[in-house]
Order: structure tokens, then C-alpha cells, then sequence
């Protein structure tokens, strides 16, 4: 059972205290997100082909690029190339990250 005295200690923090409105979520925080949500979507089927992405409109970073017109079948061009990049290490243990190439989802969560 708690105490009195903790109970009336405990109220005057929380008298103290002021709420502010939050500020976008750290970038560190939507790659950690993001990673997960697309490990997910991996371990329950594949995953679009890079060619497929790219056809519908998709941004592709360089690495990507290079797997999509590289002389590989689709079902390697379904694999996530982002588990293994440097980029989504990166991003996931450093807020703004220093990613800079066009078509990385990582470098999309530090404009946001």
C-alpha cells in the first residue's frame, strides 16, 4: 500500500510538470520501424521484384539499381537488399544519419 507522503510527492511532480506538443518522431526511430515492418512483410512472402517496384514507379537506390539490370532472376530481385545495407545500420543507431543517395528510404526519414 502506498504512502501518504509518497502519494503527495508523487502529485507535486506531476503538478511540476509541463506537456509540450511532441515533435516528429526521430529518424533513428522510423528506420528501427521501418526495418521491422519490411522483416515482416519478408517472412510472410516475397517481396515485390525490384524490376516490378521500379515498373510501378518506385524509387530504387543505387544498389538497388544495380541488382534490378543485373542478369538475375526475379525471385533474386525479391530479396530485401536493404537487411544487409550500411545505409539501414546507419540509420537505425545515428539520428540523420550521413546517407545522401537518391531512392533510400533511410535518407526519406531525416526530411521528416
Amino acid at each position: 500500500m502506498a504512502d501518504f507522503a509518497d502519494e503527495k510527492f508523487m502529485d507535486g511532480l506531476a503538478e511540476r510538470v509541463s506537456l509540450s506538443e511532441p515533435g516528429p518522431a526521430p529518424s533513428r526511430l522510423k528506420a528501427q520501424i521501418y526495418s521491422a515492418l519490411v522483416q515482416q512483410q519478408a517472412a510472410t512472402g516475397a517481396l515485390m521484384s525490384l524490376s516490378e517496384s521500379h515498373a510501378a514507379g518506385g524509387a530504387l537506390c543505387v544498389f538497388e539499381q544495380l541488382v534490378r539490370i543485373a542478369p538475375v532472376g526475379e525471385q533474386v530481385k525479391s530479396l530485401n537488399f536493404c537487411r544487409v545495407c550500411h545505409a539501414r545500420v546507419l540509420a537505425e543507431h545515428i539520428n540523420n544519419a550521413p546517407i545522401y543517395w537518391g531512392g533510400c528510404p533511410y535518407v526519406e526519414f531525416k526530411k521528416s
